[in-house]
């Protein structure tokens, strides 16, 4: 007998409409027939769901079924809960990147000391101050991806060269930890736990008031989860986008003029769960030169990167990603912006894998290039 029955009153997934809503939106089931949220739910509910399902890890959490669900069923809480009773039972997805990543969040839950803060170079930080920059996992993801050309690290410098532009000398610290997303939409609630309390108090330490992030992942993270877990953080998670925007407004940032024409793509974790769609737009329309044009798919209908927590990365993830460079490629663009370090890293790796024409470049990149 599993946990599932009472998984379904935390959830209240017995409101199900049996409508088929879900399962149209996935993005999934469009490549991969044999997964459907609406049947997994249906299974739930007579009983005959199991946690030895393995198609609990296809699910990329992208809420792209939840937001559109006429019953407001959360189907991706339920599948992180589900996940939960699977590791809970031994039994896991496949880690992508031999685990790498996973071992890293699991490493950084002990007593370590860490060399974090090699990218700063002659960025201007400070020890103790009102605003704390949470760069999240990018010194990592050079590493491991280094083939693709991430560019994770020199992306990490150009969001600390923004926030000096704009006149801030955050806090960077070398003890900061991964805010734990992918731990907890792995089911693996523990570490989770652990990553998190060792941020907030690290963060307590520097006397910040306001944490300014770049990764959706984290920024999400921070503002909605910590707060169910740890309640009043005692700081503001702040999006760098609302920020940059603001100050654009203000006229604080001025920007060199050059022609280029570019589509931008929605983060799941940015647009459709935290409903930031006009601040990474109003940054790209304040760069002289920069024509954007939309894609058929944006917004809140925007379509995931195609992997989430680094697991299942399949056929299934590539045919997405494909999908959706081509579909980038249709506006006419020739440069596919980003907001987020994951969707960068899977577009540029489906991008090299299948020798695509379409430029992929991240949002701060080409901020801090254009900025006086």
């Amino acid at each position: 007998m599993t946990a599932i029955p009472e998984l379904i009153d935390m959830t209240q997934t017995y409101y199900c409409l049996d409508c088929g809503v879900c399962t149209g939106s996935c993005p999934v089931a469009r490549v991969f027939p044999d997964f459907s949220p609406r049947q997994i739910i249906e299974r739930s509910l007579y009983g005959l769901e199991e946690v030895s399902d393995d198609t609990i890890w296809n699910c990329l959490t992208c809420a792209q079924c939840s937001v559109r669900c006429p019953a407001n069923i959360n189907f991706p809480e339920f599948i992180r809960l589900i996940r939960g009773e699977a590791r809970a039972a031994g039994l896991d997805g496949m880690q992508t990147h031999n685990g790498m990543l996973h071992s890293i969040w699991a490493i950084q839950t002990k007593d370590i000391t860490q060399q974090r803060t090699f990218w700063i170079e002659d960025g201007k930080t400070v020890e103790k101050g009102d605003i704390f920059y949470f760069v999240g996992c990018r010194p990592y993801f050079d590493v491991i991806f280094r083939d693709i050309d991430a560019g994770s690290v020199q992306n990490a410098r150009n969001v600390l060269k923004i926030l000096n532009g704009c006149g801030i000398e955050p806090v960077v610290s070398n003890d900061e930890r991964c805010c734990g997303h992918d731990a907890l939409w792995n089911g693996d609630e523990e570490t989770f736990k652990k990553l998190a309390q060792l941020n907030i108090d690290i963060i307590r330490n520097t006397g910040a008031k306001r944490v300014v992030f770049s990764c959706p992942e984290g920024y999400y993270t921070f503002k909605n989860i910590y707060p169910e877990y740890f309640g009043e953080l005692g700081f503001e998670p702040v999006h760098i986008l609302d920020f940059l925007s603001e100050k654009i407004q203000e006229g604080a940032v001025e920007f060199e003029e050059s022609e280029k024409k570019v589509t931008y793509h929605d983060p799941c974790r940015l647009g459709r769960l935290s409903g930031i769609y006009d601040a990474p737009r109003d940054i790209l329309k304040a760069l002289p030169g920069v024509e954007l044009v939309e894609m058929p798919r944006s917004r809140e209908n925007a379509v995931c990167c195609g992997t989430s927590g680094w697991m299942n990365c399949s056929s299934c993830s590539k045919e997405i990603q494909i999908q959706r460079l081509n579909e980038a490629g249709g506006t006419g663009a020739g440069t596919l912006i980003t907001a987020c370090p994951k969707c960068q890293i899977h577009f540029r790796c489906a991008k090299s894998a299948f020798d695509l024409k379409m430029e992929i470049d991240d949002l701060y990149d080409l901020v801090a290039e254009r900025m006086k």
